[in-house]
């Protein structure tokens, strides 16, 4: 059976690593390295998975770690925007940074804040910091959350890039069960470009879309 690339569904992908417990393909057409269906965690697996994380928002240096999307991100927003922190974790400490600077966040995690009524209105701009790499649907979920920015808005993302072959089979990222995509700036400009989006890199590990406005409708 083929498996198809998750982002793209493009159906030629071949083989890129195998490690003692999972495979790993690289799709040809959108770059995205993805592993097989078969290998990821039940639903339960993965929320205890995430229940070992300890994310503190008075940590210091977590708080180091999220201003590396934060800081460029409030640099480019209007003062007083409305956001959403897609994928927050059961402490949002992203959230807070931003409504620290003045701007509204809602919230929205499948596990630790599943209100759905969050994916059902429009924002200046959504973030998600370290999500993307554990979405088994990404295609589906990045395009929902490009929906629900509104025209000049923002999708701020966070995750570690692959580099090539050779750092992947030594590289840290893909030892955690709960990651099964894996993006790289290739995989990002083709997405960026299957939106019309603008894309910024502003860190080794963070991305900044921009969602351009429509041209003005001309009148004969």
């Amino acid at each position: 059976m083929t498996d198809h690339c998750p982002l793209c569904m493009g159906d030629r992908a071949p083989p890129f690593h195998e490690d003692a417990r999972r495979n790993y393909l690289r799709c040809e057409q959108c770059a995205l390295v993805f592993v097989p269906a078969r290998f990821r965690l039940s639903r339960d697996e993965e929320r205890a998975e995430y229940l070992r994380h300890e994310n503190d928002v008075d940590d210091p240096g977590y708080r180091r770690f999220l201003s590396r999307l934060a800081d460029p991100l409030v640099q480019r927003l209007p003062p007083a925007s409305q956001g959403l922190d897609f994928g927050c974790g059961p402490a949002p400490a992203l959230a807070a940074m931003l409504e620290e600077q003045g701007h509204k966040v809602a919230l929205y995690d499948s596990f630790f804040a599943p209100e759905m009524t969050a994916l059902q209105q429009r924002y200046d701009f959504v973030t998600a910091t370290e999500v993307v790499e554990h979405l088994h649907d990404p295609a589906t979920e990045l395009q929902r959350l490009w929906s629900l920015i509104n025209e000049g808005g923002w999708l701020g993302v966070m995750t570690k890039l692959v580099r090539d072959r050779d750092a992947f089979a030594h590289w840290h990222y893909i030892r955690d069960p709960t990651h099964v995509c894996f993006f790289s700036r290739e995989t990002w400009h083709w997405w960026a470009g299957q939106q019309g989006g603008t894309l910024e890199f502003v860190a080794d590990d963070v991305m900044l879309l921009q969602k351009r406005a429509a041209p003005p409708t001309s009148w004969p």
